[in-house]
């Protein structure tokens, strides 16, 4: 698996008093690539070589 979450990064869109456990960034990272995934298979069904943001 890629790791497409930056720890680092979630931090900074969470309010100041909010903690994030250690499994969340593996977590989003699964969610985002099955995201992905269907996205493309979107794109394919629709004869494309691209993603796009309708895909999502």
């Amino acid at each position: 698996m890629v790791d497409l979450i930056v720890k680092n990064k979630i931090k900074e869109v969470l309010p100041k008093e909010l903690r994030i456990s250690s499994d969340l960034a593996e977590e989003l990272n699964k969610k985002i690539e099955q995201i992905i995934k269907q996205a493309a298979e979107r794109a394919k069904a629709n004869k494309r070589t691209t993603i796009m943001p309708q895909d999502l």
